[in-house]
């Protein structure tokens, strides 16, 4: 009885083993997409009335709790009944990533958007704000849900070659981690200038100045990076499951700059199309 009480606890300690190395695996592969959530949650965070910053965090938040519960079943029926489509669905997810990096550089390079992106809210009334805040939780919740698929197809993807058990552990611990952590870092960012604020009624001006004025540029910093994460992951992806790719790739340079120069090539040829199609609607 004691023998196989030992024996059961040691294969529970070596499948916790195996689950923490493919939850490390796995938490590598999608960092960089991870950056981009934050990124880009961090960005539609912002520009809300202060009292309801942690309000709306949270509603976004719980949101993306229902898109991983939503996705996570389906990634796993997938896997064990037609693995094929999980190789379709991240090529989909990379041709998506490569077309939102690159427009964002058209946007940057072109001036297409101004940097008013909370003009709408800086304009709102009381009457209609929280109708605002709705539609802007909204359109969170649905970049959360793409970028969702992206990182639980990518993390499945990484430990395709676990046991079931293992795959389905880590998975989950990554898709937790795309939630609360991104989510908790986005909180924190947001709050930055208000620990500033609070900083300067302390008697440390210095101190909260310095993090008043580093939220905007910390925002800026995580969308620039996040716009390059896109692409290299978008690229990197292509370059793995798209033979054509992996061979034309230029063996004398880095497989980081192979990954972002056919990042950068098949992004603004999808951007190129999506946007011929979006000029040819308008004049229908």
């Amino acid at each position: 009885m004691a023998s196989g009480i030992l024996l059961l606890l040691d294969d529970i300690a070596v499948l916790a083993d195996d689950v923490a190395v493919a939850s490390k695996v796995a938490t590598q592969k999608t960092a960089a997409i991870l950056g981009d959530d934050l990124a880009v949650n961090a960005q539609k965070a912002t520009g809300f009335d202060q009292s309801r910053e942690l309000k709306i965090i949270w509603a976004i938040t719980k949101g993306s709790l229902k898109n991983k519960v939503i996705i996570l079943p389906i990634a796993f029926i997938l896997t064990a009944l037609a693995p094929s489509l999980i190789t379709f669905i991240l090529i989909l997810g990379a041709l998506f990533l490569l077309y939102e990096g690159t427009e964002k550089i058209e946007e940057y390079i072109f001036h297409k958007k101004d940097e008013g992106k909370n003009e709408e809210l800086l304009n709102s009334t009381k009457d209609n704000i929280l109708e605002i805040e709705k539609q802007k939780i909204k359109s969170a919740i649905l970049t959360d849900f793409i970028l969702s698929i992206e990182i639980i197809v990518i993390a499945l993807t990484a430990v395709a070659d676990r046991s079931f058990i293992v795959q389905v552990s880590s998975t989950v611990f990554v898709a937790l981690l795309a939630t609360f952590g991104v989510y908790g870092l986005v909180a924190m960012i947001v709050r930055m200038d208000n620990v500033g604020f609070w900083l300067i009624g302390k008697k440390h001006p210095k101190s909260g100045n310095m993090l008043i004025g580093a939220m905007p540029k910390l925002i800026k910093t995580l969308t620039v990076v996040g716009t390059f994460a896109m692409i290299l992951v978008g690229g990197g992806i292509l370059v793995h499951k798209i033979e054509f790719f992996h061979d034309y790739s230029i063996e004398l340079l880095p497989a980081i700059v192979n990954d972002l120069i056919i990042g950068l090539v098949i992004g603004a040829v999808v951007l190129a199309i999506i946007n011929g199609f979006k000029t040819i609607l308008n004049k229908v």
